[in-house]
């Protein structure tokens, strides 16, 4: 069985399936920062805002939350003025994303009692010193176990641009079989199917499964931290 895996997952497949992996953390890493940068300005304009602003930001979270993830993909893949396919794909998932984030914040926002905006007030600090320095701590603080869950399904969906032909994992794994033959120099295998693709998913569940781990523990902390309050 190693001497049968040794020969299947060669340097040269291990290789080629780890750069797809790359770009799909890249492209995850890139759309999550930015996503949480814009989610949580659209979410504080939403909130805060005088009307036309908030109308607006309602107006883009609404579009984006409402339409499929997969359809962006393909609509930046072909008309977005970026010079690489990932990073044509990377703005497609800002866009969706930063949308599912600024509901996120927004609720976070909702849940801190109007009281300490009052409270900072009369301490002297302005509006957005009152945001900076104590609503959007606490808020982050309450939202973060959302945040993750969110970023675990931003990782998982890069397989999107698998439809799109970016080469990132899920299309390296499929593209394999093809050039299987030439790659190793025999004709491909049931067993070799299912060993790739299970390569592939251990590669998502290991990344995704740590960060399920934090949501639970910040879960649990955070349930904990309320029945002492209680």
């Amino acid at each position: 069985m190693i001497e049968y895996l040794s020969g299947l997952f060669t340097p040269t497949i291990l290789m080629y399936l780890l750069k797809g992996f790359g770009i799909t953390m890249k492209v995850a890493a890139i759309a999550i920062v930015l996503s949480i940068i814009i989610g949580a300005v659209l979410g504080l304009i939403r909130s805060y805002a005088p009307g036309i602003l908030k109308k607006l930001a309602g107006i883009y979270i609404e579009w984006f939350r409402n339409t499929p993830n997969l359809l962006w993909v393909m609509v930046c893949f072909i008309a977005a003025p970026l010079p690489s396919d990932w990073s044509r794909c990377a703005m497609a998932y800002v866009l969706f994303t930063s949308a599912m984030m600024a509901e996120i914040v927004r609720g976070g926002l909702n849940s801190i009692p109007k009281g300490q905006f009052e409270a900072a007030h009369s301490q002297g600090f302005t509006m957005v010193g009152t945001l900076w320095y104590i609503i959007l701590p606490q808020c982050f603080r309450q939202i973060i176990p959302t945040m993750l869950s969110q970023i675990i399904t931003v990782i998982k969906d890069t397989s999107f641009m698998a439809q799109v032909a970016v080469a990132e994992l899920l299309f390296r794994t499929k593209n394999l079989m093809s050039i299987f033959y030439n790659v190793t120099g025999r004709q491909i295998t049931a067993s070799d199917v299912f060993l790739l693709f299970g390569f592939a998913m251990l590669l998502y569940f290991i990344v995704n499964f740590a960060l399920s781990c934090i949501v639970r523990y910040l879960q649990k902390k955070d349930s904990a931290g309320g029945k002492l309050v209680g």
